[in-house]
């Protein structure tokens, strides 16, 4: 797991910027649009948490507790809930919080895995 915790770090960092552009767009066309939807908000508050989660994800591959573990199911799950919860126009923060719920699912896994092997 110490290969997956490195490899998603390294893409939510990656895809931080991607996902802040984003949000930014789709914050943008919602305020001239007026249409009261959040999503560019939203967008924000994911990639921020996907940079955190890949930090985390980082930094503690080589652990052996469940801290970092549990750290991660907290920040892509509430990743993917802000994201799959105010998506609206903005489709494409659907397909981000996908991918941090696959992260918080693989983190459960990992926790699981070393409870296990422990």
């Amino acid at each position: 797991m110490k290969t997956w915790k490195l490899v998603s770090g390294i893409l939510s960092t990656v895809l931080f910027v991607l996902v802040a552009f984003q949000s930014c767009a789709a914050g943008l066309g919602n305020a001239l649009a007026e249409n009261g939807e959040s999503s560019g908000s939203g967008g924000i508050v994911v990639a921020i948490l996907m940079l955190s989660g890949g930090i985390v994800s980082i930094a503690t591959r080589k652990s052996k507790g469940k801290g970092g573990n549990i750290a991660l199911i907290v920040l892509f799950g509430l990743a993917a809930l802000v994201g799959f919860g105010s998506a609206g126009s903005f489709t494409d923060l659907n397909i981000w919080a996908f991918w941090c719920l696959i992260n918080a699912i693989l983190a459960v896994v990992a926790m699981v895995k070393s409870k296990k092997d422990a």
